[in-house]
């Protein structure tokens, strides 16, 4: 008797099948044109991103990290000042912080949405405090109400990190639109991703647009003209037109994450496992199924047993990584962060996973467990 397939983590090779010819055939406009950089499909997708998410201004980087970067560089963020985030993220989110010789200063999450806590992030405010940045991890809005509040009350920026969580949404508004900026990453794996390395920087200022817009262009208002120093990060049109066409589907996209996310909560919430919370005002997207167990390890023996792709995010609190090490944090200041990273284990979930491939997962789980 023949085993039983594995179920990828990720298969987007029927997405792909789907949007090939129309984005191969807009390639080829862009040849025929000349326009590879700064064209016609970018300006276009900034402007359809824009009208999508609800803000004044969407413009196109080269990746997330650079888009959450940009953002602390047109905030002005610098050297000696302290930047508050949570340590249950990846490290882009933190790495920024240094990029601009600011210091992060992170605090713990909340048990049930992975998200940062606010009162934690208002009991690490101080007067070096510049900024916050909220990570919507997994595609689980934060609770941005409490979080622009104490911005409000403390005169502090706020990044919103949606880098995993296009198309989410808290109290009606889109992440990415409550911030002083909203950064997004279009890595394949997301829930609009790119085929490739691609970012948005989203904001209602006109003052931070400018900004960004020029540090993405080598620091150039006009051409051969800098003002400052700044980067090389702006997303191609290539790339632009794949996701032009993949965000008129974004909308099936999520639903489909939600309906699988719902057949698994069906499933495993009889065998004792903690499924994704769901917001209370607002919606998650599911750029990640993560469940937690204290069986964690004997469920992802089962799973790659199985040839069933899953992955653990986060292992170990950013805090308490090497890179860190001179800011004296110790476990005891993340236990929620710490407790998580040894009972999580992320599930596959994409648009097109079928109900056979989500109970193929099950029964390895429950095989496992009963």
């Amino acid at each position: 008797m023949s085993k039983p397939e594995g179920v990828p983590y990720l298969d987007l090779s029927k997405e792909f099948d789907a949007l090939k010819d129309e984005w191969f055939a807009m390639i080829i406009e862009d040849g025929a044109r000349g326009s590879w950089i700064l064209g016609p499909n970018l300006h276009a997708f900034e402007k359809e991103a824009a009208e999508f998410i609800g803000t004044r201004h969407a413009i196109g980087v080269a990746n997330g990290t650079d888009a959450l970067y940009l953002s602390l560089r047109a905030l002005g963020i610098c050297p000696g000042d302290e930047v508050i985030t949570t340590p249950y993220t990846f490290f882009a989110t933190s790495e920024v912080i240094d990029m601009v010789g600011a210091r992060p200063v992170f605090v713990d999450i909340e048990v049930d949405s992975f998200n940062i806590n606010p009162v934690l992030v208002e009991q690490a405010v101080t007067e070096k405090t510049r900024a916050i940045i909220p990570v919507h991890l997994f595609g689980n809005p934060v609770d941005m109400t409490a979080i622009d509040a104490i911005a409000q009350k403390y005169d502090l920026a706020v990044v919103e990190d949606a880098a995993q969580a296009f198309g989410a949404q808290h109290n009606g508004q889109r992440v990415g639109s409550m911030g002083n900026t909203g950064c997004f990453s279009f890595y394949p794996t997301k829930v609009l991703g790119c085929y490739g390395d691609g970012g948005l920087l989203t904001t209602d200022s006109d003052e931070i647009a400018e900004a960004v817009r020029k540090l993405r262009n080598h620091g150039a208002a006009t051409a051969f003209q800098h003002d400052e120093v700044g980067m090389n990060s702006r997303l191609d049109e290539v790339q632009a037109a794949l996701l032009r066409l993949k965000l008129k589907k974004l909308g099936d996209n999520i639903a489909s994450r939600q309906r699988i996310a719902g057949l698994y909560d069906e499933r495993l919430a009889k065998l004792g496992i903690t499924c994704p919370a769901r917001p209370k005002n607002g919606s998650h997207v599911f750029n990640l199924y993560t469940i937690r167990s204290a069986d964690r390890d004997m469920i992802r023996q089962a799973l790659m047993e199985n040839a069933i792709g899953n992955s653990t995010c986060y292992p170990a609190p950013l805090a308490l990584q090497e890179v860190y090490q001179y800011l004296e944090y110790n476990a005891a200041d993340f236990p929620v962060s710490v407790a998580l990273g040894n009972e999580v284990v992320s599930l596959p979930v994409f648009p097109d996973m079928t109900a056979q491939q989500v109970d193929r997962v099950c029964q390895v789980i429950e095989s496992a467990l009963l």
